[in-house]
């Protein structure tokens, strides 16, 4: 009689131990793979950026009176390159794709410049790019949504408090602006 209470005593022992370090185990690979889809991002981040040197030498020659939107888009590069955290580069990449937005719909009135074959190239690769990135940000999102679930669901909770896992942060539109429908108006 000892013995099998014993025995079952040990199971339990046995089988709390093994959940405890499968869910440490799960929420490891959950923060790895968190950090893997944001070094995606980071590398459509980082190409998106090295391309617009380029885009605005070639926008440059046409766009006279528009310096304002060059030193502006400038401006927000530098920002976004200088920014350390992912919350930080997050706020500021926001803000750098607003303005090559902004750079792209003033190219759109020069005609010669929307013919130049350099643009359009130049043009073609940023969206690419963003295509790319817009998938990135996807798939960090949904890695971001699994760890945040495991940290939260009792009961991986109570190991994800103990080791101290936090919750991450969703790479979503930071500026509300953006979330604005277009006002289309046809004269």
């Amino acid at each position: 009689m000892f013995g099998t209470l014993l025995l079952i005593v040990v199971g339990i022992v046995v089988a709390v131990v093994a959940w405890a370090v499968s869910a440490y185990n799960r929420l490891v690979k959950l923060r790895n793979m968190k950090e893997e889809a944001w070094s995606g991002i980071d590398v459509q981040l980082k190409r998106r950026s090295d391309l617009v040197p380029n885009l605005l030498e070639t926008v440059k020659g046409y766009m006279h009176h528009e310096k304002e939107v060059l030193q502006g888009v400038t401006e927000l590069r530098s920002r976004a390159r200088a920014a350390k955290n992912p919350v930080e580069k997050m706020k500021a990449e926001s803000a750098f794709g607003m303005g090559l937005g902004k750079l792209i719909a003033v190219a759109e009135s020069y005609p010669d410049l929307k013919a130049n074959v350099n643009f359009l190239e130049l043009q073609k690769e940023l969206e690419e790019i963003e295509d790319t990135l817009q998938m990135a940000r996807r798939y960090f999102n949904g890695t971001v949504r699994n760890l945040n679930t495991a940290i939260e669901v009792f009961p991986s909770s109570l190991i994800a408090r103990k080791y101290q896992f936090s919750p991450a942060e969703y790479f979503e539109i930071v500026d509300a602006r953006d979330r604005e429908v277009p006002v289309v108006k046809f004269n």
